[in-house]
């Protein structure tokens, strides 16, 4: 991440650099080693250069009192600034510029943070306990430093989420809120020449409280440059961060397309592109995906999307069981890793769609991180008189059970998970991650070769595809 900077940056003795997120004080040893070595002719003195980068060029703002003293032993060698073994001699206070300083939430009348959305009765906390509530977006700079401070730089590695505090709100699935967004934005506000972070790659499909922040990155064409790794683990050895991580420059003075890298195991693909392809509102994560995603949308046809159902079709929650037994008036229900049965007087919404012929296929299905993915689950056929929880999502209603069957056939290609994929980048699978995918005429049947045809894919294409997408047996 260092090394998309200029590198005269190190050798300059007014360069100043922040890490509003510190955990262990890498990013700010790593710096400091670097400006050693640039300042090296400008101030020969070895302590003098030390003193200086400490003082004048290296902050720090920690996420936690425990994370503040494990940064400064990386950075000055020393839990405190001052103390007896700091590498730096010109500190007169514990913290030096390596800050942390015990903040609370701002509670709203909802019970939630006015600045990062936390719950109050999850963080609202004894002074003994961990609040969470990070200095750098409830401060501003100047109440952290006690002064007006101005960065060149600022880098690291932010707080990914925190708990929601059980939130039973449907749309707020996984038990979590995203908080990185919150630092990339405060971070633009104090207006540094270059910003650095790394984060998970989930915002370039947007989702659970990120659709305006990825409006605002992918609109934003100061980004320069992406690093991204789809597979998590392959950045952060032993760590899976669903949907993968990137890292991204962000340049003051640059204003053009950005250039995107992929990386994936030994692949390596670099594409210079705009950020948002014409008709789309994501980003396109492979750089192998715009071409074909290109073709099909050159067609315009009608797409998936306004034919699967939103959440809760029938208007039932994922713990509706049904019983066990079928009874008179009943209509066979899919739920929850269960078949049962359930009242059809009792069912709220889409009663049309109950004798009609369907697709099932699960709201959410994750395969882990690495490739070739499935990306969606085994859709089963829905018969007449049957019905789902919202465990489901409806996919037609379709005319008779033969066109039913056809869809499923194009359900189960490679192209057409592909198309998902470009949209789906967590294991949620709500309607629009089908957005990409055109409908077709379901009177036959569809094979991944007729569509290829179709399409007009090139070999290079269609391998990309399958190197993707595993078969769906």
């Amino acid at each position: 991440m260092l090394d998309l900077l200029p590198q005269e940056l190190f050798r300059s003795p007014k360069t100043r650099f922040l890490d509003p997120c510190s955990k262990s004080g890498v990013f700010l040893r790593e710096i400091a080693k670097r400006l050693l070595v640039g300042l090296e002719e400008q101030i020969p003195d070895l302590q003098d250069r030390i003193d200086h980068v400490m003082t004048k060029q290296v902050f720090g703002i920690a996420c936690t009192d425990l994370t503040a003293e494990m940064s400064r032993r990386t950075l000055y060698c020393s839990k405190q600034a001052n103390g007896e073994y700091s590498v730096s001699t010109a500190f007169r206070d514990q913290q030096g510029n390596l800050r942390y300083d015990r903040c609370q939430h701002t509670w709203n009348a909802q019970g939630r943070c006015e600045y990062c959305g936390a719950s109050k009765g999850e963080y609202l906390r004894s002074d003994s306990r961990e609040t969470y509530a990070y200095p750098f977006i409830h401060k501003s700079i100047n109440e952290i430093f006690h002064k007006d401070m101005q960065f060149d730089v600022i880098i690291g590695n932010p707080p990914y989420q925190m708990s929601d505090g059980g939130d039973t709100d449907e749309r707020k699935r996984g038990g979590a809120v995203p908080l990185y967004h919150l630092f990339i934005q405060t971070a633009k506000k104090v207006k540094p020449k270059y910003l650095i972070m790394i984060v998970p790659s989930r915002w370039f499909a947007g989702g659970r409280g990120l659709d305006d922040f990825r409006d605002e990155m992918l609109h934003d064409n100061r980004l320069e440059k992406i690093v991204d790794y789809p597979i998590s683990s392959e950045c952060f050895p032993g760590v899976e961060i669903k949907g993968g991580v990137c890292y991204f420059k962000w340049n003051e003075h640059y204003h053009g397309d950005c250039e995107v890298m992929t990386i994936r195991g030994d692949l390596m693909s670099t594409s210079v592109r705009p950020l948002l392809e014409k008709g789309c509102d994501i980003f396109i994560r492979h750089n192998e995906s715009i071409s074909i995603l290109r073709k099909v949308q050159s067609k315009k046809e009608r797409t998936i999307d306004t034919i699967v159902s939103s959440q809760k079709p029938f208007g039932l929650r994922t713990f509706v069981q049904g019983d066990d037994d079928d009874f008179e008036g009943s209509v066979r229900l899919y739920a929850n890793k269960h078949i049962g049965f359930f009242p059809r007087n009792e069912i709220e919404s889409h009663k049309e769609w109950i004798d009609m012929y369907k697709v099932y296929t699960t709201r959410a299905y994750g395969a882990g991180e690495d490739y070739p993915h499935q990306i969606l689950n085994i859709p089963i056929l829905g018969e007449p008189n049957t019905c789902c929880t919202e465990t489901y999502m409806v996919i037609g209603p379709a005319k008779n059970k033969q066109e039913a069957e056809n869809l499923i056939s194009y359900y189960k290609t490679r192209f057409f998970r592909f198309l998902v994929m470009l949209k789906k980048n967590t294991q949620d699978a709500p309607a629009r991650v089908y957005k990409f995918v055109p409908l077709q005429d379901f009177s036959h049947p569809w094979t991944d070769e007729m569509l290829y045809k179709k399409y007009g894919l090139t070999q290079d294409e269609i391998a990309f595809i399958e190197s993707m997408i595993r078969p769906m047996e």
